[in-house]
C-alpha cells in the first residue's frame, strides 16, 4: 500500500512538471510572436502592382505580401516611397527611391515591380523573382499592319461567316435536289425518264452560281427557279461584300508600317519612340553594344523622346505615331486595358521582379523559399490572371475587321425563306398533279400523293437516272 502511494505521488509530480514546462513553452512562444518586429515595407504606385482606392492600397503586390505574411508569420506596414523612384545610384554612389530607403535602413523591404539588375544586387539583397518579364513595344493597332500569312485572302470574312456560307451552299444544293424530284414540272414521268437534277448536278449548279458562272441544264419548274433566283441574289450580295471588305483591308494595310521587331522600329523614321527616363529599360539600351539597341538609344537621346512616367508613355502611344518601349508585363496590362493598343511579338532582355532587403538580412532566404512555394502551388499564376484580366472596350471605327454573320444576317434570312418557299411550291405542284390523277383514276388523293412520293424517292430511281443518259445516246 505504501509503495502504491509513493508511485502515485511520483506520477502526480511528473505530470505537474510537464504541465508547467508546456505552459512555460507556450508562454515563450506567444511572447516571441508578440515581440516579433513589424516589418516596414516601401513601395510606389503603379497599376496593377500597387493602387490606391479610397485611401486603401490594393493590387498584385498587396495580395502577394498577404500570402507571404501568412506563410512566414510576420506583421508589416506599407508606406509609399517619398521621391517616387524605384532606385538609381548617382555619381557619388548614393541611392534614391525604394532601394535608397532599404540601404539607409528606412525600410526593411521594398515591394514593387522592382527589376533585378547587377547594380541593385550589389546594394541590396534580392529574393527569387516573383514575376518574369522582358522588354517589348506597344503602339496603336491602326498604324501597324497585321501579320501576313498564306491564307490572308480569307480575312474579309470571319471564321463563323465562312462556316455559314458552307452550310448555306450545302443546304441550297440539297434543296435543289429535293425540289427537282418533287416538282412534276421538272420531272413529270419518274417511271420512264431520268431526273436531270441529280445530287451531283445540284452541287455543281450551286457552285457555278456561286462563282457567277452558269451550269446547265437550267431549271424549268417554278419551285426550282425560285430557289435559283434566291441563291443568285445571295451570291451577288456575298461577292459584293467580300470584294468591298478585301479592298478596304488592302488599302488599309498599304498605309501601315510592319513593325514586329526592334530592328523594324529602328529602321523606320515615321513613328517616334521612347522609354521611361532613368529606368532599367533605359539602362539596358544605354549599356548595350548591340548595333540595333545602340541605334535606338542614340535616337531617343537625340530626339529627347524619353517619358517621365509609365502613364505618360501609354498616353502618348494611344495618341498615335509613338511607340512606347517598356517591360512586357506592364505593357500587357496596357493592352488589356486599352483595345486600341497592341504589343509586338518580340521580347528581349528577359529579367525578373524581386523583393529587396538590406545586405545580410536573414529575411531574403525565407522570402525566396516562400515565393518558390507560391509559384509551385499556382498562386502567382492566379494573381496574374486576377490583376491582368482584360477590361478594355473595343473602339468603334478604326481598321477594317472581318465581316461576322451579324453583318450578313439579312441575306442568310432571305436565303432560308427562299428555300422554304421553293420546297412549299414543289409540294403544292405535286399535290395538284396528284389530285388530277386521283380524279382520272378514281382514287383517293392521299394514296396517289403517297405513290408519287415513293416513286420519286425510292432507291431504284437513282439507277434509272444513271441509265437514262445511255438510252438517250443509243
Amino acid at each position: 500500500m505504501r509503495k502504491a502511494l509513493v508511485l502515485l505521488c511520483g506520477s502526480v509530480l511528473m505530470l505537474a512538471h510537464f504541465c508547467a514546462a508546456g505552459t512555460a513553452e507556450n508562454e515563450d512562444s506567444g511572447r516571441t510572436k508578440r515581440d516579433a518586429p513589424t516589418l516596414r515595407v516601401t513601395t510606389l504606385l503603379q497599376e496593377p502592382y500597387i493602387m490606391e482606392k479610397n485611401s486603401v492600397l490594393e493590387g498584385y503586390c498587396i495580395d502577394l505580401m498577404k500570402e507571404l505574411s501568412k506563410k512566414l508569420d510576420f506583421k508589416y506596414t506599407i508606406h509609399l516611397v517619398k521621391d517616387g523612384f524605384y532606385g538609381r545610384q548617382d555619381a557619388e554612389g548614393n541611392w534614391n527611391g525604394m532601394v535608397g530607403e532599404v540601404v539607409r535602413s528606412e525600410a526593411d523591404l521594398a515591394m514593387a515591380s522592382l527589376t533585378i539588375t547587377a547594380m541593385r544586387e550589389k546594394a541590396v539583397e534580392l529574393t527569387k523573382p516573383f514575376m518574369q518579364t522582358g522588354i517589348s513595344i506597344i503602339l496603336r493597332k491602326d498604324i501597324v499592319s497585321s501579320e501576313s500569312h498564306f491564307f490572308k485572302f480569307l480575312n474579309p470574312f470571319s471564321k463563323e461567316t465562312w462556316i455559314g456560307i458552307l452550310v448555306a451552299y450545302l443546304m441550297t444544293s440539297v434543296c435543289l435536289f429535293i425540289v427537282a424530284r418533287l416538282s412534276p414540272c421538272e420531272w413529270s414521268e419518274p417511271q420512264t425518264e431520268g431526273n436531270r437534277f441529280t445530287l451531283l448536278h445540284s452541287f455543281w449548279y450551286a457552285a457555278g452560281a456561286l462563282t457567277l458562272q452558269g451550269a446547265g441544264p437550267q431549271p424549268k419548274a417554278l419551285s426550282v427557279r425560285v430557289i435559283s433566283v434566291i441563291w443568285w441574289l445571295f451570291t451577288v450580295v456575298l461577292l459584293a461584300s467580300y470584294i468591298a471588305s478585301f479592298s478596304s483591308m488592302r488599302n488599309s494595310d498599304s498605309t501601315k508600317l510592319s513593325i514586329e521587331t526592334f530592328e523594324d522600329l529602328a529602321k523606320q523614321d515615321i513613328i517616334e519612340y521612347g522609354t521611361l527616363r532613368d529606368s532599367s529599360t533605359f539602362n539596358f539600351f544605354k549599356n548595350s553594344n548591340q548595333p540595333v539597341y545602340r541605334m535606338i538609344y542614340e535616337h531617343m537621346q537625340r530626339r529627347h523622346s524619353l517619358v517621365s512616367s509609365m502613364e505618360e508613355g501609354i498616353r502618348k502611344a494611344q495618341g498615335g505615331s509613338f511607340a512606347f518601349i517598356g517591360e512586357s508585363a506592364s505593357l500587357d496590362l496596357a493592352v488589356a486595358r486599352y483595345c486600341s493598343l497592341t504589343r509586338v511579338p518580340e521580347v528581349i532582355g528577359m529579367r525578373g521582379y524581386a523583393i529587396a532587403t538590406s545586405l545580410g538580412s536573414p529575411l531574403v532566404k525565407n522570402l525566396s523559399v516562400a515565393i518558390l512555394q507560391l509559384t509551385e502551388a499556382g498562386e502567382l499564376d492566379y494573381l496574374r490572371e486576377k490583376w491582368w484580366a482584360s477590361t478594355c472596350v473595343s473602339e468603334k471605327g478604326g481598321s477594317s475587321t472581318p465581316l461576322n454573320p451579324h453583318c450578313l444576317g439579312g441575306i442568310f434570312f432571305i436565303l432560308g425563306g427562299g428555300l422554304a418557299l421553293g420546297v412549299l411550291l414543289a409540294l403544292v405542284e405535286l399535290a395538284l398533279k396528284s389530285k388530277t390523277r386521283a380524279e382520272e383514276q378514281k382514287k383517293s388523293c392521299c394514296s396517289v400523293f403517297s405513290e408519287e412520293l415513293s416513286c420519286r424517292f425510292r432507291n431504284s430511281s437513282s439507277k434509272k437516272d444513271q441509265d437514262a443518259p445511255e438510252k438517250s445516246k443509243t
